[in-house]
């Protein structure tokens, strides 16, 4: 097994409230993504193969890290988090939060009425975004030497509560953490995947790039 770096894409479309038209980067986003590249190069930091989703803002988030040939899978895509938000304020009266904060008591609320079956016809079901997820990242880690993935929160989250056994409660909080263009690695060990990298956004520690440290 060869390790995997997972990437959250850079700052989308915060004003967006639908999948569509959250599904661009901003201009820090693509900053951000910049930035990350830069880091990655002048660490010395070598990866033979780079996957990313197919949506647009992983695609410019691995175009504006200099990976534009980057091999992409849409099994690395994002849940879509705007369309089962408006099934559960349909279904079970639950309003869409306009603000950040918002998110934080929403997202938990949405990830259990998913995970248990509350969300009827929903447009992927739990346990396929579970399999997918586990899926495409076993055939990259079968593959040769390190690879990144460019992705999204809510699959890096998941892909964690597979490494780490966590319940539904803890892959929301492991979400709501995830900052843009944030680095988290896992490494086999014992023929498992162990996290040995979380959130980590070294091309933003500067004190002049505190700013764009962001979440949404």
């Amino acid at each position: 097994m060869s390790h995997i770096t997972l990437i959250r894409h850079g700052q989308a479309n915060t004003s967006a409230r639908d999948e569509a038209s959250y599904d661009r980067l901003s201009d820090l986003g693509h900053q951000q993504a910049a930035w990350l590249g830069e880091h990655l190069r002048s660490s010395g930091n070598h990866h033979p193969r780079v996957y990313c989703g197919t949506l647009t803002r992983h695609i410019e988030t691995a175009a504006s890290m200099g990976y534009a040939g980057a091999i992409q899978d849409p099994r690395l895509n994002e849940m879509q988090y705007f369309t089962l938000a408006e099934a559960m304020r349909d279904q079970h009266g639950l309003p869409i939060p306009e603000e950040r904060e918002g998110f934080v008591e929403h997202l938990p609320k949405v990830f259990a009425a998913w995970a248990d079956g509350q969300i009827s016809r929903p447009y992927e079901s739990w346990e396929d975004f579970e399999a997918r997820t586990r899926l495409a990242l076993e055939e990259i880690a079968a593959g040769d030497g390190p690879a990144l993935v460019v992705t999204s929160g809510g699959l890096i989250s998941m892909a964690l509560r597979q490494a780490m056994g966590l319940d539904t409660a803890g892959m929301a909080r492991i979400a709501l953490a995830v900052m843009n263009t944030s680095m988290h690695r896992l490494f086999p060990i014992g023929g498992h995947w162990s996290p040995v990298l979380f959130n980590a956004v070294p091309h933003l520690e500067a004190p002049d790039r505190h700013f764009a440290q962001t979440h949404l």
